[in-house]
Formats: structure tokens, sequence, C-alpha cells
């Protein structure tokens, strides 16, 4: 049973929203291109564990703390007798670990995820034990992308690689048994304690006069509509003019929480496309109109 939903990441909504209408710096890109990457193994996990059993609770994308550290969950499961605590990584190519330090494809250090985990696992039973309960704790990497391997001379129980996803799914579901109240408790307890951080803080440094203006394609093809017919050069999606606007609109409030919507601001940040008549007839339809003259507004 899925009790917390993977929310959509809002900074990496953002991101899309930045990356089509500015140049990223090296540094900028690679985090992009990271969080991209992430969340898409994040997605996979997600549909590998809907074979698990639904006696277990399952909860997703956790950011807890503890004695003032944070650490960020992606799965947890819980189960009548323990805690599973899944690190999802979609890590791709051929990875090695030598000496406890782990390589990328290039050669290049990176960090240690199990020593990721091990912090992980030691604050989580902090809190757990702070909260009353006493469940036994089980973490594991997982590693969802077939295209990934890794090179060691040790065998590590915390490693799940794709080629054992199948198997180790059913070895948990040869496990379940009916969960209690108390395991209820614990998991809304969990949720209580997950923590919202502002991803405005972490993005690319922006302002509205340096942000590239028009209507983007839906698909996130870094694409920006040319004419009213409002068809992707690229990938020949076709976009009502209501949505497209009302999506512009969405992008604009959410880039600049601070704004205010006027007809002559939207017009501008659609890059002219639609003529304010048309910009003013869809904001008048789906927004009340507040304010006289200059300072008149939707909301």
């Amino acid at each position: 049973m899925i009790f917390r939903q993977r929310p959509e990441k809002f900074e990496l909504v953002l991101l899309h929203y930045l990356h089509a209408r500015m140049e990223f710096s090296y540094e900028e890109g690679v985090t992009y291109t990271n969080l991209v990457k992430g969340y898409e193994g994040e997605l996979k996990s997600d549909g590998w564990l809907r074979g698990l059993t639904d006696e277990w609770l399952v909860l997703n994308d956790l950011l807890l703390e503890y004695n003032g550290s944070k650490f960020q969950i992606d799965t947890l499961i819980i189960a009548y007798e323990r805690i599973y605590l899944l690190d999802v990584k979609n890590f791709e190519g051929d990875h090695s670990i030598k000496e406890d330090k782990w390589y990328t494809p290039a050669g290049k250090p990176e960090k240690n995820p199990l020593h990721q985990l091990e912090r992980c696992e030691t604050l989580l039973r902090r809190l757990l034990h702070d909260l009353g309960f006493h469940f036994p704790i089980e973490s594991y990497l997982i590693f969802i992308n077939p295209e990934f391997h890794l090179y060691t001379t040790s065998i590590h129980p915390a490693i799940i690689f794709p080629t054992q996803l199948n198997r180790f799914l059913k070895k948990l579901n040869t496990r379940p048994v009916k969960l209690n109240k108390k395991h209820y408790q614990l998991a809304q307890q969990l949720v209580d304690h997950h923590q919202e951080e502002s991803p405005y803080t972490r993005l690319p440094e922006y302002s509205y006069e340096k942000l590239k203006k028009g209507i983007t394609c839906p698909k996130h093809c870094k694409t920006f509509f040319l004419d009213e017919s409002l068809i992707c050069k690229e990938c020949r999606d076709v976009e009502a003019v209501e949505a497209a606007v009302l999506r512009s609109v969405k992008e604009f409030t959410l880039l600049f929480p601070d704004k205010k919507i006027t007809t002559t601001d939207i017009y501008d940040w659609c890059g002219g496309i639609k003529s304010k008549k048309a910009i003013r007839r869809i904001l008048s339809k789906h927004f009340k109109l507040v304010g006289h003259r200059t300072s008149a507004h939707y909301v």
C-alpha cells in the first residue's frame, strides 16, 4: 500500500522552465542532468515496487531531520517485523570501487553511496528511537538502470544490482504479515515529520529581464513555438491556444511568485505570439480581475 505518494519534484519543474529560457553553466547543467536522472530512477523504482504485496506500507521521498542533521529517504517500506530503507540510484556505465573509494566511468572519484546510506540509516534509527519505535532496519542501494555495472572485488550485501531486482522483490514478498495499528502510527508520524524545503534557494540565479520570452513546447524539448499555429518545430506537438497561455501563466507565477498577473506581463512573457486581446480574454475567463487602471491585475 502506498502510504505517501512520490510528489512531483518542484525544484525540477522550475529547472525545466529555466533550462529552456537561459544558458546554464557547466556546473548548473550537471546538477540539472543529475536531478533529471535521479528522478527518472525513482519513478522506475516506483514501477518496480508495484509488484510488492499490499500488506506493507510504502513511503516515498521523505526529508527528515534528527538533532539538526537532515537526511533524505527515497523509499521506506514498513513491514511487520522490520523497516526497509531503499536508496535508489540511476547510475549508468561502468563504475568501480578501489579501497572503499568509488569512481565514475571516467575514472573520477565520486561520493561513496554506501557511506551516505549508512548515515541515513543511523539518523533514521535515532529518530525512530526518540519516537518510541524499535524496529530493526535493513538498508539497500537499489541500482535501477540496466546499463549499470560495478567493478568490485568484494560482495556488498546492501547492493542490489539490476539483475537482482526481481529476485529481491520475490524475497520481500515471501515475508508479508498483516500490519497492525502501531505500523500505521509510525507511518503517520514519519509523514508528519517530513519537511518541505524551498527550491528557490538552490536554483541558478535568474531575473525576468534576462530570461528568453515566448511559449515553450510542453514536451520539454527546449523549443519555442514560432508563430500563432503553436506547432513545435522539433517534435511537431500542437497545443490549443488557451492551454498554452494558461500553462505560460503557471510558469510565470511559479518563477516569479511576487509578480502580479497582468495582461501586459503575460503578453510579454508569451513573446507576443498572441494578441493582448486574446490574452485578456483568456485571463478574464479563468481569473478574477481586481484593481483599476494601472493597479489592475488578475488573481
